[in-house]
């Protein structure tokens, strides 16, 4: 085995030796980690923009939901024996936007980020908490958000179910 010390730097064409436990001489280690440094802050930059590209698409989309819940006209729910005083939201459910998959970049974005959770099937999920118990206003916010995810070339989904 050859010591660390006497070796010769790793660089094409160098015939000094490496330094330290570097496989690299002097100058080349410091080339070397300069290059590091340089492709990590890129990486930095290209992450920020990335990550700031994902809140004005999450934006866009939380804009389209409270559009499409604001123009959703829930149909009144009679329930039997209290034909007096209708359920004005309609039908109870829950509704959700899916994205696939969890190991994403957006996806791990959103969940850091936005709160969401980890899919029951797969990937993240953002429930739909706002407008009350109305399964037509939670689905009109969870579709048009989901199409906005989806125009942008991020695989969503919305879901839904009655209570």
């Amino acid at each position: 085995m050859q010591n660390h010390t006497t070796r010769l730097c790793a660089s094409d064409g160098c015939s000094a030796y490496s330094v330290g436990k570097s496989k690299y001489c002097g100058p080349h280690r410091a080339a070397a980690r300069t290059a590091h440094f340089e492709r990590v802050n890129a990486q930095k930059v290209e992450r920020e923009n990335r990550y700031a590209r994902f809140a004005a698409i999450v934006l866009a989309a939380h804009s389209a939901g409270q559009a499409a819940a604001a123009v959703a006209r829930p149909v009144p729910m009679v329930v039997k024996g209290y034909e007096s005083s209708p359920v004005m939201d309609g039908a109870c459910g829950f509704a959700w936007v899916t994205v696939r998959p969890g190991n994403w970049s957006v996806a791990i974005w959103a969940k850091k980020n936005m709160g969401w959770s980890k899919a029951y099937r797969g990937g993240v999920q953002l429930w739909i908490s706002a407008f009350n118990q109305s399964i037509t206003l939670k689905n009109a916010y969870a579709h048009a958000y989901a199409q906005v995810l989806q125009d942008n070339g991020i695989e969503a989904h919305s879901g839904s179910r009655l209570d």
